[in-house]
């Protein structure tokens, strides 16, 4: 019998809200990413630079999906040997850098939503982020897409309720902040290398791709997912700048101003709203590597990697990025670890996409009949 075909919502949202779920992650849910990125430059100059950011989200997810269907690349190891050929282990080292400088920041966000919450040790929440995360990759894809389906409905709620409380408490503050004249100075640099750090979420969930149909599927879920992933930290950032420029120095600008709302059972739905947003994305990060490991299991041993191999894959990396985060904390593994990792990711997935990806596409056509395996040089 044949399996039912993927309907709308897998081949044109999922992809978007797996996108939102692995960026959204420790910084974005918190705050934190958007006072270190964008505040400099102030309320106008922010808002420009994340529409930027959004852009260039959408312009490479689209070039991704088209891509990783055109060659049935599922995995981040099959897309990379086709699109970096023999220098394909750089981006794997980079990546194994990327996931435990994200999961870091995801358990040290954990750790200090606990501790604002319910006055928890921060490794407590650290701790508690990491099985949840471990548990729900264990039981491979269809746990993992269900998450992101079922989390995003909570996101996108508290999100919206959030905008409406805040502008209505402290409404006038935003227009009097966006109104004055101001320094956006670096506006479109910020941009770009907040999009440059966080594009690498286009291949993490590269294992939604095998729903695509057609090229069209994975161009017009590309193209969606800029704006998916960028409207609640849009959101998000307006409702901050009535407290510019001091918000800036809140290590969580999230409890900040739910504080300043003074809504005790609403402030505990969105910190519960961030732990899910922190579990999404620490989940579509270590996804990604099970999903890697899983292929080369399957090749080698001619059998399914069992859920036990999964967990303890996940248990591992988990582990090491726990002292990572509990050395460092969460700004500085933000304002230092994220910078560089930008520029890394230009050199060995944007240039690469855009030059050797978009030729590939021009000849396989837009009916591709390659398999998996053609991808492997």
């Amino acid at each position: 019998m044949n399996a039912k075909p993927p309907g709308w919502f897998q081949r044109y949202l999922l992809p978007g809200l797996a996108f939102k779920a692995v960026v959204i992650g420790g910084g974005y849910a918190t705050g934190r990413e958007l006072a270190e990125f964008f505040l400099p430059s102030g309320p106008r100059g922010g808002v420009m630079g994340m529409l930027l950011a959004m852009l260039i989200w959408s312009a490479v997810c689209a070039a991704t999906f088209a891509l990783a269907h055109a060659a049935r690349a599922y995995d981040y190891r099959s897309f990379f040997r086709l699109l970096l050929g023999p220098a394909w282990p750089a981006f794997e080292v980079a990546y194994m850098v990327f996931m435990v400088l994200l999961l870091a920041v995801f358990g040290a966000a954990a750790g200090n939503v606990a501790n604002a919450m319910f006055g928890w040790p921060l490794l407590a929440g650290t701790l508690g982020l990491m099985l949840a995360v471990g548990v729900t990759t264990a039981f491979g894809s269809q746990s993992v897409e269900r998450l992101f389906k079922w989390a995003s409905v909570l996101l996108y709620a508290v999100y919206a309720v959030f905008l409406v409380l805040a502008l209505s408490s402290f409404g006038g503050q935003v227009v009097e902040r966006f109104g004055t004249v101001q320094d956006t100075k670096g506006w479109a640099m910020a941009g770009i290398t907040y999009a440059s750090y966080n594009v690498i979420g286009a291949v993490v969930i590269l294992p939604v791709a095998r729903h695509f149909l057609r090229r069209r599927d994975a161009v017009v879920a590309g193209v969606i997912a800029g704006p998916l992933a960028m409207l609640p930290a849009l959101l998000f950032f307006v409702c901050m700048a009535a407290w510019y420029p001091t918000i800036g120095n809140e290590a969580l600008p999230s409890d900040f101003m739910l504080r300043k709302l003074d809504m005790p059972v609403f402030h505990l739905l969105f910190q519960a709203m961030i732990f899910v947003a922190l579990l999404e994305s620490g989940v579509g990060v270590v996804h990604a590597l099970n999903e890697r490991v899983a292929v080369a299991w399957e090749a080698r041993r001619g059998v399914v990697m069992p859920h036990a191999a999964r967990f303890a894959l996940a248990a591992v990396l988990l582990t090491g990025s726990i002292f990572v985060a509990d050395y460092f904390g969460l700004v500085a593994l933000i304002a230092n670890g994220y910078r560089a990792l930008a520029w890394t990711l230009l050199a060995l997935f944007v240039l690469p996409l855009f030059t050797v990806g978009l030729r590939t596409l021009h000849r396989v056509g837009p009916h591709p009949r390659m398999t998996q395996e053609d991808a492997s040089p």
